[in-house]
Formats: C-alpha cells, sequence, structure tokens
C-alpha cells in the first residue's frame, strides 16, 4: 500500500518544484549579480570625489530624502552634516 510519501514523489508537480529550484540555484551560481544584482553599498572614500549619484543612493540609504533638484554642492553639504566622526 502506497504511502503519503511515495504518492508525493510520484506527483509530477514535485518533479517541476525541484527541477525548478535546480534551475534558479544554476543560474544563481552562473550569472550572479549581473542577473540577480545585490543590494548597492555605501560609496567609499572622500564624499568630495563622489559623483552625484553616489551622493543621492549614501542619503537615501539613511532615509535622508535627496530631492532630483538638489544640486551637488546641496548634496555635499548634506552627506557632511549628517557623516559620523571616526572614532579611535
Amino acid at each position: 500500500m502506497p504511502t503519503p510519501l511515495d504518492k508525493a514523489l510520484r506527483s509530477r508537480n514535485a518533479f517541476l518544484a525541484f527541477a525548478g529550484i535546480v534551475t534558479g540555484v544554476a543560474a544563481w551560481s552562473i550569472w550572479g549579480s549581473d542577473v540577480f544584482p545585490q543590494d548597492q553599498s555605501d560609496p567609499k572614500g572622500n564624499p568630495e570625489e563622489w559623483t552625484r549619484e553616489e551622493m543621492r543612493r549614501w542619503l537615501t540609504l539613511r532615509n535622508l530624502h535627496p530631492q532630483e533638484s538638489d544640486t551637488r554642492e546641496q548634496l555635499l553639504e548634506r552627506i557632511q552634516a549628517n557623516m559620523r566622526i571616526p572614532r579611535e
């Protein structure tokens, strides 16, 4: 007499789910972050050398809501006002 586990293993849906998981893992390992972009991290280095987009990303990650109309100088001023002093 077949058990519920035997019936589940014979199911086409279970096979397709397993095949989908294997395909997803294979795609992730082959293409990595090209197809599945990762969360962008903070820009590194001196804020005065960052691009306007990096400045906007830094402010957005901290929920400081930069506006489209902000100039590069305004963004830099807000970043410098909100940066933490490094502890030594």
